[in-house]
């Protein structure tokens, strides 16, 4: 495999900030994009040292380097001081582009962002998507370990998957002082592991771990902060039926939520597969969204009697209820909550996807092989 693959995300013309997890590319794709840059990287020791102890030898670095604009800040939340001097130097309209990368948004979440708010666009970069791969993309492989470009471009992919949640353990959260009881944040990995791709019932998850329901709220916010998982809301807008109110749950990445998931003889493989599939298509829909910048929303719908659709995107120019099965064939059964949401709202198209072979249209929704769909998925549309 080739040690570059293009992204879909687009370098603005703005400075900006760039999120994203440990290990999703950042530094390779900006390295790739943007030629003759000044580079600070926050993990190298003597930069850290040299710049927390002085932060406005940031601007020295910039006034000695004249013939570079685009100044890139990499891991940028180890030093969120640094963003007042890059206020400075942005007010001074000499031309820089800033370009602040970071893993984390725990500690810009209230200094660094909103002061830079206006100035500074916030994007994020996330894991591969088959689009970027084409003809690498690997449907099966992209199911059992994911699509983390450190996992992807990895000679030994089954090993660093089995090793990120450790290394972001101890690198990010124990490192930071995120959380205090370092074997409990542990416990509470593999525990929430069940609620991917479900409604998500913090009370069960605190009873199962053994801890306080407040502590596991603050650790469902430390994993999204850390961009390691999303909960999405049920879709409520001109709702005729009763639905839930609770959002659904997911890690980032469907190799993540694997190495997560424990495996017992009383685990069904065909149920873990099926929560992989959900959440490989959730993390296209998302990275889809993200760079298509078209301020799309995603949701799921659920009614109290429990129909549920899996994903709903909604937009000034989109409005799709997907339905993700773990299935080669398709039954009348499986359509029926596709046809439920369409009784509510008319003006949604409806897709079905599956691990058959043939696209189909069966009374208004659309079937498609879901490896087909995500490789068609891409900024711009859907073919």
């Amino acid at each position: 495999m080739e040690l570059l693959i293009p992204r879909l995300l687009k370098i603005p013309k703005n400075s900006f900030f760039l999120f994203g997890p440990r290990g999703i590319g950042k530094t390779t794709w900006l390295n790739n994009e943007i030629k003759n840059s000044l580079f600070i990287d926050l993990l190298q020791p003597d930069q850290f040292r040299m710049l927390t102890a002085k932060p406005e030898r940031l601007k020295e670095l910039a006034y000695g380097n004249p013939g570079k604009k685009a100044i890139i800040i990499d891991e940028v939340q180890r030093a969120p001081e640094l963003l007042n001097v890059v206020h400075s130097l942005i007010e001074e309209k000499k031309g820089y582009q800033f370009v602040l990368t970071g893993s984390s948004a725990r500690k810009l979440k209230r200094s660094g962002v909103d002061l830079l708010a206006g100035r500074v666009l916030n994007m994020t970069l996330h894991p591969f998507m088959a689009a970027e791969l084409r003809d690498k993309f690997d449907f099966e492989k992209a199911l059992s370990r994911g699509l983390i470009p450190l996992v992807t471009m990895s000679d030994d992919p089954d090993k660093v998957l089995s090793s990120y949640a450790a290394l972001y353990v101890r690198e990010e959260v124990q490192m930071e002082g995120l959380v205090r009881n370092i074997g409990g944040f542990l416990r509470f990995l593999e525990v929430v592991s069940f609620s991917h791709g479900a409604v998500l019932n913090i009370s069960n998850v605190a009873r199962e771990c053994g801890i306080e329901r407040k502590v596991i709220e603050s650790y469902i916010s430390i994993l999204e902060d850390l961009f390691l998982a999303c909960r999405i809301k049920v879709f409520t807008k001109r709702a005729v039926r009763a639905t839930v109110q609770h959002p659904k749950f997911y890690y980032f990445d469907a190799g993540v939520f694997r190495s997560l998931r424990p495996k017992g003889a009383l685990d069904r493989p065909e149920e873990i597969d099926g929560a992989a599939l959900e959440g490989l298509v959730l993390q296209h829909l998302i990275a889809w969204n993200a760079y298509s910048g078209a301020g799309n929303s995603i949701h799921y719908w659920r009614s109290r009697s429990g129909t549920e659709v899996d994903f709903i995107v909604y937009g000034p120019n989109v409005f799709m209820a997907i339905e993700v099965k773990n299935t080669a064939c398709i039954r009348n059964e499986d359509l029926r909550a596709l046809r439920s949401f369409k009784e509510e709202y008319p003006e949604a198209e409806l897709y079905f996807l599956y691990r058959g072979n043939e696209r189909m249209l069966i009374n208004s929704v659309l079937c498609v092989p879901c490896v087909e769909f995500l490789n068609n998925l891409k900024p711009g549309g859907i073919s």
